[in-house]
C-alpha cells in the first residue's frame, strides 16, 4: 500500500466514503419517515453519525488513505468526532444551539470536500461528485443559519433530504472510486 499514488489509495479504500454515504442516507430516510421525532432522538441519531463519520474519516487521515492533504481530514473528522459527542453528552441543549451546531458542521464539513476535490481534479475522474457533496453542504449549512427560526418539522425533513443528497452522493463517489480500482491500478483515472 505505501507504493500507492493517492487516487490509487482511494481507489482502494472506496469503501469508506460508502459506509459514510450509506450513514447519510439512513440518517436521511429516519428524520424523513418519523419526521415527528422528537429534539433528543434528533440529536442521538444526529450524534451518533457524527461520530461514526468522525472516526472513519479520522481513521482515513490517520491511515493516509484520502488521497487528499491528512491535515484537512484530520481537522474534518475532528470537528465531527466533537460535534457527535457533543451532542451525546449535552442532549438537552436547546433547538437553536443544536440547529448552529449542525449548521457549523456542514459549512466546515463542505468547505473540506470542496477543497479536496479541487485538488484532486488532475488525479482522479469523478471529482465533482466530491465538489457537489461539499456545495451541497455548504449551502444546506447556510440555510440553516440564515433562518434558524424555521419549524422544527421543515428543519427535520431538510436535514433528512440533505442527509439523503449528501449519502447518494457519497455512494456514487465510492462507486466510481471502485469502479477506477478495479480498470487497472497502474496509472491515474484519467489522462491530463
Amino acid at each position: 500500500m505505501q507504493h500507492m499514488v493517492p487516487h490509487q489509495l482511494m481507489a482502494a479504500h472506496w469503501w469508506a466514503p460508502a459506509l459514510r454515504g450509506v450513514l447519510a442516507i439512513l440518517f436521511g430516510l429516519i428524520a424523513l419517515v418519523w419526521p415527528g421525532i422528537t429534539l433528543l432522538a434528533l440529536v442521538l441519531v444526529f450524534a451518533a453519525y457524527a461520530v461514526v463519520n468522525g472516526v472513519v474519516t479520522l481513521m482515513q487521515a490517520a491511515r493516509g488513505h484520502t488521497g487528499r492533504s491528512r491535515a484537512w481530514i484530520g481537522v474534518s473528522g475532528l470537528i465531527s468526532l466533537l460535534v457527535g459527542l457533543i451532542a451525546f453528552l449535552w442532549p438537552g441543549i436547546t433547538a437553536l444551539a443544536l440547529l448552529l451546531v449542525i449548521a457549523f458542521w456542514f459549512v466546515v464539513t463542505g468547505i473540506v470536500e470542496i477543497v479536496a476535490a479541487v485538488g484532486l481534479r488532475r488525479r482522479i475522474e469523478g471529482e465533482w461528485v466530491l465538489a457537489l457533496n461539499g456545495v451541497v453542504s455548504v449551502v444546506f449549512g447556510l440555510l440553516l443559519f440564515v433562518w434558524p427560526a424555521t419549524g422544527a418539522l421543515a428543519v427535520v425533513w431538510l436535514i433528512g433530504l440533505s442527509a439523503v443528497a449528501i449519502g447518494v452522493s457519497l455512494l456514487v463517489l465510492a462507486f466510481r472510486l471502485r469502479g477506477g480500482h478495479r480498470a487497472g491500478a497502474a496509472g491515474p483515472a484519467h489522462s491530463v
